[in-house]
């Protein structure tokens, strides 16, 4: 069951990426030059999918575990670091530049969207070396 409902999750996630346009690169760097051919639509996905993850989480954490886990498994560390800010930098420097952040880069798989197969590699290299560095 536990899985049935994470590959549901993961399909209605996906799905989302695909229709509010996040999978599309090209979408994205419009919505990030805000100096050339600004698209402003995307805001109005982050607005609902912000007013949707406040309202989500304040009922689902009312209640005492998981419906298919033991405990609910949230970040631990409550500070902002120079670890969390350079990788906020480093993920925003990716998100600009190639117009993918991780979710939509594999739901572009399907689309089969320009630069995907590049993006993706680069992203998984990038997420081992950081795992890597992290474990010293």
């Amino acid at each position: 069951m536990r899985i049935f409902a994470g590959l549901l999750a993961g399909l209605l996630f996906g799905v989302g990426l695909v229709v509010s346009g996040m999978s599309d690169p090209a979408k994205v760097l419009n919505f990030l030059d805000v100096a050339g051919s600004w698209d402003p639509s995307l805001a109005f996905v982050m607005g609902g999918a912000s007013v949707t993850t406040f309202i989500g989480y304040r009922l689902v954490l009312r209640q005492p575990a998981p419906k298919l886990a033991e405990v609910f498994q949230l970040p631990a560390a409550t500070q902002i670091d120079a670890r969390l800010l350079g990788g906020a930098a480093l993920f925003g420097l990716g998100w600009g530049i190639g117009g993918f952040c991780p979710g939509p880069a594999w739901t572009a798989l399907t689309l089969l969207a320009p630069g995907t197969m590049v993006f993706l590699p680069m992203m998984l290299l990038g997420l081992w070396i950081g795992n890597r560095v992290s474990q010293r």
